[in-house]
């Protein structure tokens, strides 16, 4: 018999929204049957240009909160990655924007890339992906002050951490990843989030030390360890999330892999190669199988369109044989949020889409 989980309702602590830009204030509300507020808002606009997250910890300077890019290795420090008028606040079940036109809320005219202009005004769509911090959903998100001395940092998982990102704050600087299943010793080696790169092995990163159920180790390096520094931690929960690897298998009946719920939100890259970096794929922009409009972590580019997977009641399948997806014998990471446990704590299984 299937395991139960511990959370019934996986919308308390993620939530999938999107919305159409209408350069005015615009109170972004989740869709889902429970309120959440979130800690963490990682959007995107749909027809192009960057990235954007802010979070509770960070928070905001004046009346906007600070914003990093995914697919950009700038830092958040300064008025220009904190505007005015992108996310004013975090609210009970959701988030609000203001009234300017940056890539929060329609087409682009805030300083935080003035030379852009994509004629959007208000018909702009976007997605924002939403989390709570909770030990109870398995996860954390830390800031610290960095030292380019090799030490450990404390967390509040009370679990081990899958998957780790740290991005420094004040300077540019990359994304680096940890994943527990990227390499048979994933604490020697480092994905970037904002690159196509296969992964690397550099010991400076994660001091080769892997993470612990109260600690994770960062090395010298400036990327992990210099000034003020971000960090985001996860750890699987049953029926929840699940942050794990597959082998493709170069066929378009793909490689299944289970998760023990039905997926909202999926994200997955290839390790032993250069690929498409992070595809992202969810259950709003895509309401029925195949998920096939997916973005990329490492891009500014608009949402396209391929088919990639299809969302089951335990998992999801591949559905074509692509390189950055199901190459014969090629090695993927994912990171999965649940739409619904395949099996709630009553003993009730959900059904496939």
């Amino acid at each position: 018999m299937a395991a139960y989980t511990t959370i019934d309702d996986p919308e308390v602590y993620f939530q999938v929204v999107t919305w159409n830009g209408n350069a005015d204030t615009n109170a972004v509300t989740f869709g889902g049957e429970t309120d959440m507020q979130p800690d963490l808002i990682w959007g995107k606009d749909l027809s192009g240009d960057r990235h954007f997250l802010a979070d509770a910890v960070r928070g905001k300077t004046g009346t906007g909160y600070y914003l990093l890019a995914s697919n950009n290795t700038e830092s958040d420090i300064g008025d220009s990655n904190a505007p005015p008028d992108g996310i004013t606040s975090i609210d009970s079940n959701g988030f609000t924007l203001g009234a300017n036109t940056s890539n929060t809320n329609g087409g682009w005219s805030y300083e935080i890339n003035e030379d852009k202009d994509n004629g959007q005004g208000n018909s702009g769509k976007y997605v924002a992906w939403c989390w709570k911090e909770s030990a109870t959903a398995g996860f954390d998100i830390v800031a610290f002050e960095g030292n380019t001395t090799a030490r450990t940092i404390s967390h509040s998982l009370s679990a081990v951490p899958h998957f780790i990102i740290v991005k420094e704050r004040d300077n540019d600087n990359n994304w680096i990843v940890y994943h527990h299943k990227n390499t048979s010793a994933p604490e020697t080696d480092f994905l970037k989030l904002e690159s196509t790169d296969a992964t690397y092995d550099d010991a400076t990163a994660w001091n080769d030390t892997a993470p612990t159920s109260s600690v994770f180790s960062v090395g010298a390096a400036a990327m992990v360890n210099r000034d003020s520094m971000i960090t985001y931690l996860f750890t699987s929960v049953q029926g929840f999330s699940k942050f794990g690897s597959y082998t493709g298998n170069g066929n378009a009946d793909g490689t299944f892999i289970y998760t023990g719920f039905r997926p909202a939100w999926l994200m997955f890259k290839r390790t032993d190669a250069s690929s498409n970096a992070w595809i992202i794929v969810d259950n709003k922009r895509n309401t029925f199988n195949p998920q096939d409009n997916w973005l990329a972590s490492s891009s500014g580019n608009a949402e396209a369109t391929h088919t990639r997977f299809d969302f089951l009641s335990n998992g999801f399948k591949a559905r074509q044989n692509y390189d950055n997806t199901n190459a014969s014998g090629g090695n993927y990471i994912y990171m999965a949020f649940a739409e619904a446990p395949f099996v709630n704590s009553n003993g009730v299984p959900c059904n496939a889409r």
